[in-house]
Order: C-alpha cells, then structure tokens, then sequence
C-alpha cells in the first residue's frame, strides 16, 4: 500500500479540485480528507457515513464557585491571562484564553478547578462512489488539528490493508502549519498543486521546503497555467531549479466551476475535455512512481 499527500502552499490553488478529479481515475485506493479544519472533499465526494467518532481536543478548565475561596493563586500563575475577576466578585476561567496547560488546576489549594477535554470535533469513516472515505469535521476554534489528521490517516491507511486497497490517497490542508506537517509525515510522495500567481507561487515555495526537509518525492501539477503566463514561466523555471518534476496542468477552465456546483470531478462532469485528459496523465505517472519508484512516461 501506497501512500500520496496533495498538497497546495495556500488556500485556493484547486487542489481539492484535483484529489476529486484523481478520485475519479484512480482505482482501488482509500481517500482521506486531511484539511481537517475547513474540510470540502465531501462535497464532492457525497459520502454515507457508516461510523462517527469523538475526537477530545485541548483541555479547558473551569472554576467551581461553590468550592473557590477567590484566593487569587490561579489568576497569579496563569500565563495566558485567562483568569480573570468578575464584576460582581468571584473568579472565571475564559474558555477562549485558556491554553489547556492545566496549571491552575495544580496550584488551586482547595481543588476548586477541574479541566475537561473539548468535545466538539469529530472524524467519519464513509463509504463513496469512489471507494472508502475519511473525513472529520473541527467545530470554531478548535485546536489539535494536526493530531487529528494522524488520527484520520491512521484509520485510512487501517481500511487500505484490511481491503487490499494499493492506494491511500491524501486530500490535505493548504499552506505549511501543524495538520500540513502531519499530512507530509510518512506519506510516499507528495503532489504539489501550483496555482500561477505570486502568492500562490510563494507559498509554493515554502511548501517545497517543508516537504524537502522530510526527504519526500515532490511532483507538481500547476492549475489555471493561461491565467498569467509570467508567473507561470517563473513557476516552470523554479521546478526546473528545484528538480520537482511537472506532471500535468489545467487551463482555465469552466468546466470545473460547473462540476464542482453539480457536486461531480471535472473528470465525471466532462470526461472528454483536455482537462480530464490531463489528469488521467497525472495519476498514471504518478501510479508508475509509486509501485516502481521512478516517472518514466512522457
């Protein structure tokens, strides 16, 4: 079993688009939705969800008023200014400043303090039309986000050996934080969505770095490449620099807006376009890289 993680460096660059559109070609494969905090691949994906599981995010501690003398110890050792004094007396923990490290807890001298786990996030193992899903949902503010996408890729990864499938195949986060890294950790290779703008092409660049240093084969795919023809030649050139191989690229095209508003991949929406040509080229190469370790298709 094999794994690939496609990632974008921002917001935006299409990569869900393209995973969708991969999902289409690839055959016997897992999915895996790994932007956790602003998931979309299900969108697309329609899935029936045949499992729900609590996911305990950070810590968050509260005051018992029945039992707190308002000694004011708590307050004094809180490093995030998360205690404070209320107007009408009495001492209040707020849930948006408290960091979950649990000191105030420690140093309460009457136990007047006790800390709970968040329980507002949770992950779905679904069925799909295009194969086994994994997906989770964060609620507002909600921390942990990298461990929750270890806890997503576990599971798929989990379903890939129990059913044989030859693919775990990564929808990930954009940009270079906490769930990019668990994303990147562990996966076989990684495809680098590109959209030719100079922020996209930026990020682009912080992204190859992040994934550089865990040693990961990186290819890239650059979407809308007609939008801006400078950036895109600076985009090229910069691959070239970096020895990150192009595997394919999309035009502009309306075909995607209009698959994505019919909750279909541009590749089931409109299987004969240049653009689902491309794709299918993409994942072939990709396929190739991962069972014999090297691209040698045109």
């Amino acid at each position: 079993m094999k794994e690939v993680t496609i990632l974008s460096g921002k917001g935006g660059a299409g990569k869900t688009s393209v995973t969708a559109a991969i999902a289409s070609v690839a055959e016997n494969a897992v999915f895996c939705d790994n932007d956790v905090d602003a998931a979309d691949l299900h969108l697309i994906f329609n899935p029936e969800v045949k499992e729900t599981h609590t996911f305990y995010g950070a810590w968050v501690a509260s005051i018992n008023e029945d039992k707190c003398t308002n000694c004011g110890i708590c307050k004094s050792h809180c490093h995030f200014d998360a205690i404070h004094y209320k107007e009408e007396g009495g001492l209040y923990i707020n849930p948006f400043q408290c960091e979950g490290c649990r000191l105030c807890e420690r140093v309460c001298p009457v136990g007047a303090i006790t800390s709970q786990r968040s329980e507002n996030n949770f992950w779905y193992v679904s069925d799909s039309r295009f194969g086994p899903f994994v997906h989770a949902k964060m609620g507002p503010g909600e921390e942990n986000s990298g461990k929750l996408v270890t806890e997503v890729r576990r599971k798929a990864r989990e379903i890939a050996k129990e059913t044989g499938a030859g693919f775990v195949i990564n929808d990930g986060p954009p940009g270079i934080g906490c769930s990019a890294i668990s994303s990147v950790t562990g996966t076989n290779a990684v495809l680098l969505v590109i959209e030719p703008t100079r922020s996209g092409l930026h990020d682009a660049q912080r992204l190859v770095e992040l994934v550089n240093s865990f040693s990961i084969p990186l290819f890239a795919f650059i979407n809308k490449d007609d939008i801006n023809a400078e950036v895109t030649r600076e985009i090229e050139d910069y691959l070239t620099q970096k020895d990150i191989p192009l595997l394919g690229r999309w035009g502009f095209d309306t075909n995607i807006v209009e698959s994505m508003i019919d909750k279909k991949s541009v590749v089931e929406y409109s299987p004969e376009s240049e653009t689902a040509r491309s794709v299918k080229s993409v994942w072939e190469q990709m396929k190739e890289f991962l069972e014999v370790g090297k691209v040698v298709s045109s």
